[in-house]
Formats: C-alpha cells, sequence, structure tokens
C-alpha cells in the first residue's frame, strides 16, 4: 500500500522568487514571491486575467519565466530537461512536483489504470507489476477501482478529472499544483473532484489550487492568495483574507461570492 506525503517538520518544498513573464509585450506577471512548506495547502484566488494560472505553470516550469526563479528545496530550476550540482533539471522537478490541468488530458485510447500507470512506467522506469499496484491503489483513492478497465469516453466528466488526479499523485510527488480542476465540468460533478482534494489536504499532500471556489478555499486551505493585475495583492489565512480583507479591490472581489 502507498502512502501520501505526511506534513512532517515544516519544510520549504517549492518556492518562487521575483516571477516575471510576458507574452509578447503584454506583461501577465510582475516579481511574484511565495514559497510552499511540506503539508501546506496554499489557494490562490483572483479575478480572471490577473496572472493565476500563469504563475502556477510557472511553479511547474510549464511557462518559463522572463526573470526570477524556482527553487525545489533548495535547488533552482533551469529550463533544461538536466540539471547538475546544485541546479536542477525539469526532468527531476516533475518528477516531485505534480499538476493537474483544467481540461484532463486523458489518452483516449488508453483504459483508466493505463494512464495512469503511464508516468511510473515510461518516466520513472518502475516495473510493470510495481507501477500497477501503485496506480490501483490511488484509482481506489479516488473511488474508481471498479473503473480501471473503462475508456476516457465511458467516464462522466468528474471522473475524468479523478483519474488525472489519480495519473498524478502515481508519480508519488512531494507537491500537486491544481489549475482550476472544477472549471470544465458541469456544477452537479464539482463535488465528487473537491471531496478527493478535500481528502488529499487531511491526509497531508502539499498543494498549491487555483480556484475560484471560494468557500472550499476557506475549508481546505492553511493561506489563500489573491492576485491581481499579475501581482499578489494580499495573502494570509483563510479567515483573514475571506473574511476580514485589508485590499479594496479584493473586498469588491469577495463581495460577488457573498451576495
Amino acid at each position: 500500500m502507498t502512502t501520501l506525503p505526511t506534513s512532517g517538520a515544516r519544510e520549504t518544498v517549492l518556492e518562487a522568487r521575483a516571477i516575471t513573464k510576458s507574452f509578447g509585450a503584454f506583461p501577465v506577471l510582475h516579481g511574484i514571491d511565495l514559497s510552499l512548506t511540506s503539508g501546506e495547502v496554499v489557494a490562490i484566488i483572483g479575478p480572471s486575467g490577473s496572472g493565476k494560472s500563469t504563475f502556477i505553470r510557472c511553479m511547474n516550469m510549464l511557462e518559463v519565466p522572463d526573470s526570477g526563479e524556482i527553487l525545489y528545496r533548495g535547488r533552482r530550476v533551469v529550463p533544461k530537461f538536466r540539471g547538475d550540482g546544485q541546479l536542477l533539471g525539469l526532468g527531476e522537478l516533475r518528477r516531485h512536483v505534480g499538476m493537474v490541468f483544467q481540461h484532463f488530458n486523458l489518452f483516449p485510447h488508453m483504459s483508466v489504470l493505463e494512464n495512469v500507470i503511464e508516468g511510473p512506467v515510461t518516466v520513472q522506469r518502475k516495473p510493470r507489476g510495481e507501477a500497477v499496484d501503485i496506480a490501483m491503489d490511488y484509482i481506489a483513492k479516488v473511488g474508481l477501482a471498479e473503473k480501471r478497465d473503462a475508456r476516457p469516453d465511458q467516464l462522466s466528466g468528474g471522473q475524468k478529472q479523478r483519474v488525472a488526479i489519480a495519473r498524478a499523485l502515481a508519480m508519488q510527488p512531494d507537491a500537486l499544483l491544481l489549475d482550476e480542476i472544477t472549471s470544465a465540468l458541469d456544477p452537479e460533478l464539482v463535488g465528487e473532484v473537491l471531496g478527493v482534494v478535500r481528502s488529499l489536504a487531511e491526509q497531508g499532500m502539499t498543494m498549491v489550487l487555483v480556484t475560484h471556489e471560494i468557500s472550499f478555499a476557506a475549508d481546505v486551505s492553511d493561506r489563500v492568495v489573491f492576485m491581481e493585475d499579475g501581482r499578489i495583492a494580499e495573502q494570509g489565512s483563510p479567515d483573514h483574507v475571506l473574511h476580514a480583507p485589508d485590499n479594496e479591490r479584493l473586498k469588491s472581489f469577495l463581495a460577488r461570492f457573498h451576495a
């Protein structure tokens, strides 16, 4: 039986320092700093276009920052597959930092089990039998053991997203980045996916989640970060940020949800 990482000592797992990013002449991120400690759940909220998704993609180097640096356990990440010495390559970073996207990106010709074992077998070079054992553990954790042989077109949107989460977990990452993972789902399917994330948080999984689910962020996160115009405008405990914010733009943003 595999186990999720536990919080233990609060070490810094992932850190962003002074991250900037532009697309052409359009600046998206303006010098963002953020650190993530083991066992911590950080929720990033903010209006559309504030840079949330670009920032979380920079944390996994799916978008290479124009300036600043990403560090994994104190080692600076470089935008090439292999690192050396104190530098960490993309391949190693992505073995330790998993990501789940808005859209499921499952292989349509593969079963649930085949989708989940693909990373451990091809990237981590695990024997197939070991990979299957690990995969089935996580498929069961997301409540889909009976769907192991189903293809993606036989699943609901919520089930597909749960498979995507199991696929990321099967790599046994140190941290998980979740980018608006309920935004492509019908409202009635959101709860089943959030239930999986809640369970992961309760088990001590280190996570950053970009979300518009404000009440969920309040329930599961240790810290809430509010982004506006490519900057962190306010951050702190859920009670402070969501119920007694200082930033006027944040107050206006939250008023829509409280209403």
